[in-house]
């Protein structure tokens, strides 16, 4: 299962836990490989039996949900879009999602790797395209589109929260890209 010569670093769902507390209740994305600013994102999601999704289901049944797919594919989209912005926006939602298709079932033991591409940009919405595979066979792909936007362009009382969501985005990174933060920058 290697690939793009990154550390190895793979986090199940309960090191993320630990390692971020406050999460999203859907954090796929465990590793994220190489991302291309403007242009194309990976990302990696090792299935285990552990996981909410699967509590009470038969263990022989066991797959990932095709919604959470979809979801393994939009978190990549975000960092991208993170990334490309250097984590200028706090939020970064779906807002479309369009010729969603599912292949092979991802079965537990297995890691699904997502990559996307971002197709056109206009303003804050953008517009990607993305696959996620198990071994080479096409489990999921999707058009998509992401909005990115700030709470205080909302509500000016929430600028506070958007310093805290990008700095939890920023560290967030940090740790998945397998990356050191600094001040200002990220860098390898």
């Amino acid at each position: 299962m290697g690939d793009s010569g990154h550390s190895g670093l793979v986090l199940d769902v309960e090191q993320l836990k630990r390692l971020v507390p406050h999460r999203p209740p859907f954090l796929f994305i465990e590793r994220l490989g190489d991302i291309v600013p403007y242009e194309s994102a990976t990302g990696h999601k090792a299935v285990s039996i552990n996981e909410p999704h699967f509590v009470g289901h038969f263990p022989a049944f066991a797959v990932m949900p095709g919604v959470l797919m979809l979801q393994t594919l939009v978190e990549a989209g975000a960092w991208l879009l993170r990334v490309s912005d250097d984590f200028k926006y706090s939020m970064v939602v779906l807002r479309e999602a369009k010729n969603v298709k599912f292949g092979h079932f991802v079965e537990p033991g297995r890691q699904l790797v997502v990559t996307v591409e971002a197709t056109e940009r206009s303003g804050n919405l953008a517009t990607l395209k993305g696959k996620g595979e198990i071994e080479g066979n096409q489990a999921v792909s999707a058009r998509f589109v992401l909005e990115c936007y700030n709470l205080r362009d909302r509500d000016l009382s929430l600028e506070t929260k958007d310093a805290k969501l990008t700095a939890h985005w920023r560290d967030l990174y940090c740790l998945l890209a397998g990356q050191k933060k600094t001040e200002q920058k990220l860098v390898h």
